[in-house]
C-alpha cells in the first residue's frame, strides 16, 4: 500500500480600553481570553453569557485589548463590526479570531474552546473591498478582505504561489538569520513567508496587509520596499555577501550543516577545493559521499525518479514481507513536482514486526548493487515518554539515509540529467523511517510537512489545546493521557481542526 479594570461608560459604541483583570477562580484554559461585543448583544445578555462562560473556566475580559484572543459578537454585519475593532487601538487584531455566537455556543456545549472552523469567522463578504492604493495610474484592483489564522494548520496552501517575489525575499533573510544562530528572526521570516504562499490573491500594495498576521515591522518594510522599487535592497546585499554565498555552498553538501560551514569559512576556506585539500579536515562518511555525488544529489528529483525509487523499494520491502505497508511521503506527497530527496515510510501490520525490516531492506538493495551510501540508526523510541517540545529534535524510530543508483531506463520519459551526462544513471538520497503500526498516523503526519505546517501544527496543539504532538504520539495534558490515532484525520479531529489534505500543507 503505497494536525481596577478601566470600563467603558454606557455608549454602544464604546472603544476598546485598557486590559481588564478577569477573574482567576476555576479558570481551565489560561490560553484563551474572550471578548464579548456588547453591540447587537446588549447589556443583560453579555452579562448572563460572560458568567457561563467563567462558570465553565473560560477567561472573559471586560474590555477589549491586546490580551484577548477569541473576539465573539452577535452582529451579522461583518463590514460594521470590523470598523468598529479596526477604530480601536488595539494592536493584535490581525492575529485575534474574530467570531460567530455559534463558535461560542459550541464551546459551551462541548465545556471547552472547540477549534475555530471557517464557519465560525466573522469576514467581510467578497463583494466587500478594503481600500487599495492603484496598482497603476490606469486601474486600481480591489482585494477581499479576509481573516488569515496565525497558524498554518488552519490555512490550505497549495503548490501555486501568488506572492513569490517576497516570499523568496524572506527565505532569503530567514535562510541568513539562520547562518547568524538567529532563531527568533528565522522563524518570524519564515512565518511571514508562511502567510504569503497561503494567500489566493497578489499582494499589490502595503494596505492590503494591515490585518494579516505574523508580519512584522521589518517584514513589512521588505514588502514595501518591493512594491516601490521591485526588489529588496537588503536582500540583494545579502545575496552579494561572500559569507553567505560560502556557507550557502557548503551547506548544499550532502552531511554538512550551518556550524560545520561557519567553522571551515572561519578557517578561510572559500571553495570545496580547499576543503578537499585541506589534510586537517576529516570528513565524515555522509560528507565523503555528500562531495563524491555532489553534481546528482544536489539537482532536483523529479516526480517520475520519485516514482521509479518507488517502485525499487516496493519491490525489495514485499520481496521480505509481502504485507508490509510503505507510503510515500515528503514534498511528494504534498504535490510536489520536484524535491531534493524521496521519502518512504516502511512498516508492518503486525506490532513488532517491524523491528528488523530496514536491516533485511538495506541488504537486499546492496545485494543489487544499487546501494551507493547508507547510515542506519537504529530504533531508540520509548512509548512512555511525552511528545518533544523541541521540533528540531529528531524522531526516535528505526530510519536509513540513503544514496541509490537508478538507472535511465527504470525511469518514465528518463532521467533529469544535462544533455552532455552519458552515464545513463544517477545517484539519489531516499530516507526510509520505520514506525511501528500503531504509531504509523502521527509518523505519517510528520514526514509529510511542510515544515512550516508541523511547527505550526505542534504550536496550535500546545498553545491552542494544552497538548503535546510530535512524530510519536499527540499527549493530552489536561487529562494527562496520550490520544491514539490509525488516520492523519484522527489526529486532526483530537485537535479540534478541519482535515487539511496534504496537497494542502504546502506552508
Amino acid at each position: 500500500m503505497f494536525h481596577a479594570p478601566i470600563v467603558p461608560r454606557a455608549r454602544k459604541r464604546s472603544r476598546p480600553a485598557e486590559a481588564s483583570a478577569p477573574r482567576r477562580e476555576g479558570v481551565k484554559f489560561e490560553d484563551v481570553r474572550l471578548y464579548l461585543v456588547e453591540r447587537k448583544m446588549g447589556r443583560s445578555r453579555r452579562s448572563f453569557l460572560t458568567e457561563l462562560a467563567r462558570s465553565k473556566g473560560f477567561i472573559v475580559e471586560d474590555v477589549l485589548s491586546d490580551v484577548v484572543t477569541h473576539v465573539v459578537s452577535e452582529d451579522s454585519q461583518a463590514s460594521s463590526l470590523w470598523a468598529w475593532l479596526k477604530g480601536g487601538s488595539v494592536k493584535n487584531l490581525p492575529v485575534m479570531h474574530v467570531l460567530d455566537i455559534s463558535w461560542f455556543t459550541d464551546s459551551m456545549r462541548e465545556g471547552k474552546p472547540v477549534a475555530v472552523e471557517t464557519r465560525h469567522l466573522i469576514q467581510v463578504s467578497r463583494r466587500g473591498y478594503s481600500e487599495t492604493l492603484p496598482a497603476s495610474p490606469e486601474a486600481t484592483t480591489p482585494t477581499p478582505v479576509s481573516t488569515v489564522s496565525q497558524y498554518a494548520c488552519q490555512r490550505r496552501t497549495t503548490t501555486q504561489n501568488n506572492n513569490k517575489i517576497f516570499t523568496d525575499a524572506f527565505e532569503v533573510l530567514a535562510e541568513s538569520h539562520e547562518f547568524n544562530d538567529m532563531e527568533g528572526p528565522c522563524l518570524a521570516f519564515r512565518r511571514a513567508a508562511s502567510v504569503l504562499k497561503s494567500l489566493p490573491w497578489t499582494v499589490q500594495n502595503l494596505r492590503v496587509t494591515e490585518d494579516l498576521p505574523c508580519l512584522g515591522e521589518h517584514s513589512m518594510c521588505v514588502i514595501e520596499e518591493i512594491l516601490q522599487h521591485g526588489r529588496s535592497f537588503e536582500v540583494e546585499k545579502i545575496l552579494s555577501d561572500e559569507r553567505y554565498q560560502i556557507l550557502k555552498l557548503f551547506t548544499s553538501v550532502f552531511g554538512v550543516g550551518p556550524k560545520t560551514a561557519e567553522k571551515w569559512y572561519r578557517r578561510g576556506l572559500r571553495s570545496f577545493s580547499d576543503v578537499l585539500a585541506e589534510p586537517s579536515i576529516h570528513l565524515n562518511r555522509m560528507q565523503q559521499s555528500g562531495f563524491l555525488h555532489y553534481g546528482d544529489i544536489s539537482r532536483a528529483v523529479s516526480k517520475a525518479e520519485a516514482q521509479a525509487l518507488g517502485n525499487i523499494i516496493d519491490e525489495a520491502v514485499h520481496a521480505i514481507t509481502p504485507d508490509a505497508i510503505l507510503t510515500l511521503t515528503g514534498g511528494f506527497r504534498r504535490g510536489k513536482d520536484f524535491g531534493h530527496d524521496v521519502d518512504f515510510i516502511v512498516t508492518t501490520p503486525q506490532l513488532g514486526k517491524e523491528e528488523r525490516l530496514l536491516t533485511s531492506v538495506i541488504d537486499r538493495l546492496k545485494h543489487q548493487g544499487i546501494l551507493l551510501y547508507c547510515e542506519y540508526q537504529a530504533s531508540t523510541f520509548d512509548e512512555s515518554k511525552l511528545p518533544s517540545h523541541r521540533f528540531e529534535a529528531m524522531d526516535h524510530f528505526a530510519k536509513c539515509f540513503l544514496i541509490l543508483r537508478l538507472e535511465d531506463s527504470q525511469v518514465d520519459g528518463g532521467l533529469q540529467t544535462a544533455e552532455e551526462d552519458r552515464r545513463g544513471w544517477r545517484a539519489v538520497r531516499v530516507d526510509l523511517v520505520s514506525p511501528p503500526v500503531d504509531r504509523y498516523a502521527f509518523t505519517l503526519l510528520g514526514w509529510s510537512g511542510s515544515r512550516q505546517f508541523e511547527r505550526d501544527l505542534r504550536r496550535f496543539a500546545r498553545m491552542e489545546r494544552r497538548m503535546l504532538l510530535d512524530n510519536h504520539a499527540l499527549y493530552d495534558k489536561t487529562k494527562k493521557e496520550f490520544l491514539a490515532a490509525t488516520t492523519e484525520k484522527d489526529i486532526f479531529a483530537h485537535l479540534g481542526l478541519e482535515y487539511i489534505e496534504p496537497w494542502q500543507r504546502n506552508a
